[in-house]
């Protein structure tokens, strides 16, 4: 089966689970992304390569909400989330530019719901 074919010509990228987002290899919490380095042989050879995150389909409980909310998160953002306290606590102290869409929608029902227990 050959690849779907852009308008411009181009191939399409492949896209994630529900289909109406491409699949990136970016943290949803951290924003950790791929980067660029060089292999390096025995003989000091360098090849281009790319270190990618630990990406983990994590599902989250918010306390708060009450409820499970599934995330693709690095590693290194499970044991921060673990280390603040939860995803509650871990929202409250996020930046927004880090986040991405889904966890800022996630971030502000969490928000409401607290002005509402409160």
């Amino acid at each position: 089966m050959a690849a779907p074919i852009c308008i411009d010509g181009g191939v399409m990228p492949r896209l994630s689970k529900n289909k109406d987002e491409p699949m990136s290899r970016v943290c949803e919490l951290s924003g950790k992304g791929p980067m660029s380095g060089n292999n390096v042989s025995h003989a000091k050879n360098r090849t281009r390569r790319r270190f990618l995150p630990n990406l983990n389909d994590v599902t989250l409980q918010s306390e708060i909400l009450g409820r499970g909310i599934k995330l693709r998160i690095s590693a290194a953002a499970l044991r921060t989330v673990d280390h603040r306290g939860g995803l509650d606590a871990f929202m409250a102290k996020a930046k927004d530019t880090e986040l991405s869409d889904n966890a800022l929608k996630v971030k502000k029902e969490i928000k409401k719901a607290q002005a509402a227990q409160a």
